[in-house]
């Protein structure tokens, strides 16, 4: 556009210049040239328009809104319409009582009543992306500036609205899970509502109160020590166990042996170990008692 009436001027000021010397006539001709030259490049420029890739053009003429989109890609356009550039990637929104952590510097965590009158502090996060083929509706109903219009506002009272059906400690451990797919469900039916795709909601951390902290704690330190216990008291239980067993099983293989054991078995055990003594150097006479007494051993060694 800018082009086009900068080439306007160029062209009205040669019928100024025609009424001077003969000079300014001729120079004149030059000037019409290009002013028509910078018409035709102004109006080239104002009918193609280039959209980037992962964005999508709507186009609005006196402030009427065409339905039809313009995907990424060059494009011919009428000269005249302005061209509203939405991007249609994965966008994120933070709201953190971390500073300059989220969109807003500052505190800005979601600050919630829960069933027991408790307040708690909720960082969030929101990934999301508008529905391509409805960028006319989200222009005429809701403009350009959809994130603090809609994703902000319902994001921050829907989380308000489900945390009253939970008290702090189970929002904060047990019902955690269940939290965040109740408040993904109610926010992904507004947004979508709205021309908008909910993709993917992250709690990110949930602030109790100094006393809540400090009683989960305490909570938490009293079943680990009562874990501890129960292990120590099972490697105990094991142990006995595990001796009770090996007494058993020495009372029963002596009970065997004192049962099992004869004169004549005494007698050949007897008799192999005089034989191990007799095959050793150190031994040389072996004086064997006929009866039942002990053999002698005589030790000739110098």
């Amino acid at each position: 556009m800018f082009f086009i009436i900068l080439g306007l001027l160029a062209f009205c000021t040669t019928f100024l210049i025609n009424k001077s010397s003969e000079f300014y006539y001729n120079f004149g001709k030059y000037i019409k040239l290009l002013g028509i030259i910078l018409i035709f490049v102004g109006a080239l420029f104002s009918t193609v328009k280039q959209i980037d890739s992962g964005e999508v053009g709507v186009q609005t003429l006196y402030g009427s809104v065409s339905n039809d989109i313009l995907e990424s890609g060059l494009h011919f356009v009428n000269p005249l319409v302005k061209i509203m550039v939405f991007d249609k990637k994965t966008q994120n929104y933070t709201m953190s009582a971390v500073h300059d952590e989220g969109d807003k510097n500052g505190d800005d965590a979601i600050l919630v009543l829960t069933a027991d009158g408790l307040e708690v502090g909720i960082d969030l996060t929101i990934l999301y992306s508008i529905i391509p083929n409805r960028a006319p509706e989200i222009l005429k109903k809701i403009g350009i500036d959809y994130k603090n219009v809609v994703v902000r506002p319902i994001a921050r009272t829907k989380i308000r609205d489900n945390a009253v059906y939970y008290d702090a400690v189970s929002m904060y451990s047990t019902k955690r899970n269940e939290f965040q797919a109740r408040i993904y469900k109610d926010i992904e039916s507004d947004f979508k509502k709205r021309g908008i795709q909910l993709e993917q909601l992250l709690i990110r951390n949930i602030n109790l109160p100094t006393s809540v902290k400090q009683t989960i704690e305490s909570k938490i330190n009293a079943e680990q020590e009562s874990q501890k216990m129960k292990f120590v008291l099972d490697k105990e239980r094991q142990e006995a166990d595990r001796k009770r067993v090996e007494a058993q099983g020495i009372a029963d293989y002596q009970k065997i042996m004192s049962s099992g054991l004869s004169d004549k078995q005494l007698q050949y055990e007897m008799i192999k170990a005089q034989k191990d003594i007799a095959i050793s150097p150190n031994t040389k006479i072996i004086i064997m008692n006929g009866g039942k007494g002990s053999s002698v051993i005589l030790n000739a060694d110098k």
